[in-house]
This record gives structure tokens, C-alpha cells and sequence, in this order.
């Protein structure tokens, strides 16, 4: 029996509405006339195969609403662009045809695809492992949370939902400190003293006496974040410790720093509420400083958050996001792309973060393509932390958020770049040890899995030769 004809007219109008799109830009997105999207728009026109493919490949946040064929062809198109099948993707309309034909044989191929992928990124973090020198599992409790979150897919539903609903409670954009400070009076007898605290302590809380000090030195995005942090563990304690009781982390150093970081993930949240967040979000094309002016964060705070928008059926665009030192080392990270990062020891030095961490306060953008063939579009800045002393120096790091070049056109750092022209991307890898490129200048270390031939009579940038 013929499959009845889907009609979307409500969903694509408002997807539209929603990516801040006229019927011009979004009809060139879907490479569609205006006036076949507007009959689409109308339910002049039913969805087909090509219009489904083209929704799920222009926008990550369509949502297939209850149809499974059309949850399953996205999944299965997702599944078949992974650079690993090297031939090329298939027709819409061969798609379409696996998806309705054998639906029980799509299925499974997609769970063995994420099978593959996760063995893969285990199999990635043994090499990784194994080729830093590291010994068995000995991961410090906070390596431990690090990759907790990242295992979470950097999304902790129950949380988030929670922390908008308190958001759309309190009904204000941005979210003033002083009416943060007077749910925390209100409702938990929690008092605020600012200014004094001299020690270096962001938050102190005294539980005995109800009083919160916030550090003097913090600006003021700093201090509403320190703020809502509080409110987040007094106000959503049960579904925090449910959480982290729920988490196999082997000390109890681990899940105190896990009920720790939920409590900074809904404080990011709130601040930041789902749905306002993604919608503005992609209006602005993710511009950083403009998100940071409506909702009242910092930098590092909106990228970080840009991370977390992974809400099934409502799925923002798919960045990694991560945060550099001055040493190299990557102190924050998570990826919802195909890129990984490593685990341990330095990253790609011909990555564009590490420039801007010797750059503060500017933004560098960067075309890179990791040894699979995927390409990536960076935006990285240098941050300086004040410390509000001569005697503490204050923290410089970088925060680089980025994400596939199929994204590019919702990405406003794509904008000075060539995206089109894969010439002009960077190689990059994800360390040096792991990197197969055999004739990159900047290689501190050979590949962990080759052998080296060293020629006494010849000397070149790097002194040995990748067998």
C-alpha cells in the first residue's frame, strides 16, 4: 500500500521563523523556488524525498516530527555522510527508497554506525593513552567528570529543563543579579555579601549562616554566574544528586566535583534559558558578542553554552567547544562533531587556538581539515582574567568554538572565509602522536604507530623520515 503523502506546511514556517529566515533565504537554502516553499509552507505541496533530505542537510534543528520514516531517513543520510564510506552519498530518492523498502535494515545500519563510532572514539583514547606515556587508568577525579559530560553528549535533560522553567518563571532577559539575589533571600534565607572577600575565593557559602560572599575582583558576568550557580544547588539539589548517584565514577572526590559542575551546567542554563537561547542563537548566526549582550554572559560562558544545545527534537547547530592554557593544555572540552580531541598531551600546534592564546582580546578565524577529510570552521579568542591584585597574575587562556564547514552558512566566522575552496584549509590532527601526516613541518613527535628512518647526512625540518 502507497505511503500517504506528508504534509508539513506548520513545521517548515515555523522552522523558518524560528532561523530568523524570509521565504528568499530559506527557499536558496533548500535550493527551492519562493513559490514552491511557499506552497510547501501552505500545504499546497507535500514533503518529498529531495525537500525531507534537503531540510535535514540546511538545518541540524529540523525536527521529523512523529513520522519515523522521516526520523530515520535523517539518520540514515547522518550515518552515510561519515567521510569512512568513501563513495558518494546517496540520491535522496535512494535513500528514501532503503528508508521505506526495508526500514528494520536502516535501522540497523545506523545502530552499527554508532556502534562503530564509539568503539572508534574508545579505541581513540587507548592510542591516545598509550602513546602519551599514560599508565592504566589512573584519571584524576576531575579527568573523571571531564569525560562524564562528555560521554553525556555535554546535555543533561533533566537539568536543563528545570533551569528554563525557572528562567521563564522569572521572566527576565537578562537575568538581573539583584533579582537572583532576592530568590536566594526569598526562598532559601540565603544573604549576599560582596566586596570583602580578599582571598581569592570566588564563592564562599557559610551553610550555617546562610551567607554567600562573592569575590571582589569578579565582573559583573562573573559574579551573576557565582549567583546562579548557588541558586542551582539549593534549588534543584534532588535531580543534582540524582544525577551524580547515578554516575560511575570510582571516588567520592569525583562525584562531589560532578554535583559541582551540574550545578555550573544549570547555572549556564538559567542564565542562558533552551529554547530564547538557541532561537537567538541562530538569528544572530552565533555571533558570541551579540548573545553575549542580550543574555548578559561573558564569552567563554555563550560558547560554552552553544555546546549543550543538543535537546532531542530541538538540536541546535553542532559545535565543539574547548578551552586552551597557556601551556597547551586543553582545560575544557566537548565536541557534538566528528572531531575528537586529545585526551592527553598537547594538541595540533597548527591549530589556530593556540596564536590566539598569545592574542587577547581578538578573534581569529581558521578553514581547518583534520587526516579524515573533514572540514571545520574555527573562530578562537584570547582571554585575560583579572585578578584584582599586582601579587596574583591574572589567567590567560582561549576558548575556540567551531563546527563542520556544512554548517558554515550559520556561522557568522565563516563569513572571511574561503569555505568553498578546500585548498585553503589548514591540515590539521588531534595530536602529533595520532596525526599520520608524514610531511608536516611543525611535528613534534612521530606518529605513535610508524617507525622513523634518521639519515645522518641529510637534515630536513623534522630530522627523521615517517616509514
Amino acid at each position: 500500500m502507497r505511503k500517504p503523502r506528508r504534509f508539513a506546511g506548520g513545521d517548515i514556517r515555523a522552522l523558518r521563523r524560528r532561523s530568523g529566515l524570509g521565504q528568499a533565504a530559506m527557499a536558496a537554502r533548500l535550493d527551492l523556488s519562493v513559490s514552491y516553499l511557499s506552497q510547501l509552507e501552505n500545504d499546497d505541496r507535500p514533503v518529498t524525498p529531495k525537500v525531507a533530505e534537503a531540510l535535514a542537510r540546511a538545518f541540524p534543528e529540523w525536527d521529523a516530527g512523529s513520522d519515523p520514516d522521516d526520523r530515520r531517513l535523517i539518520d540514515l543520510r547522518a550515518a552515510l555522510a561519515d567521510p569512512l564510506f568513501a563513495d558518494p552519498l546517496l540520491s535522496p530518492d535512494q535513500l528514501h527508497r532503503a528508508v521505506e523498502q526495508q526500514p528494520a535494515l536502516a535501522d540497523r545500519f545506523v545502530r552499527l554506525h554508532q556502534a562503530w563510532r564509539r568503539a572508534d572514539e574508545r579505541l581513540h583514547h587507548v592510542d591516545d593513552r598509550i602513546a602519551s606515556g599514560v599508565p592504566g587508568d589512573d584519571r584524576l577525579p576531575w579527568e573523571e567528570v571531564r569525560d562524564w559530560f562528555h560521554e553525556a553528549g555535554n546535555y543533561v535533560d533533566a537539568l536543563d529543563r528545570a533551569a528554563e522553567a525557572l528562567a521563564l518563571e522569572l521572566d527576565a532577559q537578562p537575568l538581573p543579579e539583584a533579582l537572583i539575589a532576592h530568590v536566594l533571600r526569598s526562598r532559601h534565607g540565603v544573604d549576599i555579601l560582596s566586596g570583602t572577600d580578599e582571598s581569592g575565593s570566588m564563592r564562599r557559602f557559610d551553610r550555617a549562616r546562610g551567607l554567600l560572599t562573592i569575590g571582589a575582583a569578579l565582573p559583573p558576568e562573573t559574579r551573576r554566574f557565582m549567583l546562579a550557580h548557588q541558586l542551582a544547588l539549593l534549588e534543584f539539589r534532588e535531580a543534582i544528586g540524582e544525577v551524580a548517584g547515578q554516575a560511575r565514577l570510582r571516588s567520592a572526590e569525583a562525584h562531589t566535583l560532578l554535583s559541582v559542575g551540574l550545578a555550573n551546567y544549570a547555572a549556564g542554563a538559567l542564565l542562558m534559558p533552551y529554547g530564547r537561547f538557541r532561537e537567538q542563537a541562530l538569528a544572530v548566526r552565533h555571533d558570541i558578542d551579540r548573545l553575549c549582550r542580550l543574555f548578559g554572559v561573558s564569552f567563554e560562558q555563550a560558547c560554552h553554552r552553544l555546546s549543550n544545545l543538543q535537546r532531542p527534537g530541538a538540536r541546535g547547530v553542532p559545535f565543539f567547544f574547548c578551552r586552551v592554557d597557556m601551556a597547551g593544555n586543553i582545560t575544557k572540552r566537548h565536541s557534538a562533531t566528528r572531531l575528537q580531541f586529545a585526551r592527553f598531551g598537547g594538541a595540533c600546534p597548527l591549530w589556530i587556538v593556540h596564536e590566539a592564546v598569545a592574542i587577547p582580546d581578538r578573534i581569529l578565524v581558521q578553514l581547518a581539515e583534520m587526516p579524515d577529510g573533514v572540514r571545520y570552521v574555527s573562530m578562537a579568542k584570547g582571554l585575560v582574567k583579572p585578578s584584582g591584585s599586582f601579587t596574583r597574575s591574572p589567567r590567560r587562556y582561549a576558548v575556540a568554538l567551531g563546527c563542520e564547514a556544512d554548517h558554515a552558512r550559520d556561522f557568522i566566522y565563516a563569513d572571511a572565509l574561503d569555505v568553498g575552496n578546500a585548498g585553503a584549509a589548514t591540515p590539521i590532527g588531534v595530536s602529533c602522536r595520532l596525526c599520520p601526516r608524514e610531511q608536516c613541518d611543525q611535528r613534534a613527535f612521530p606518529p605513535a604507530d610508524r617507525g622513523i628512518a634518521v639519515d645522518a647526512d641529510t637534515r630536513d625540518v623534522v630530522p627523521y623520515r615517517v616509514l
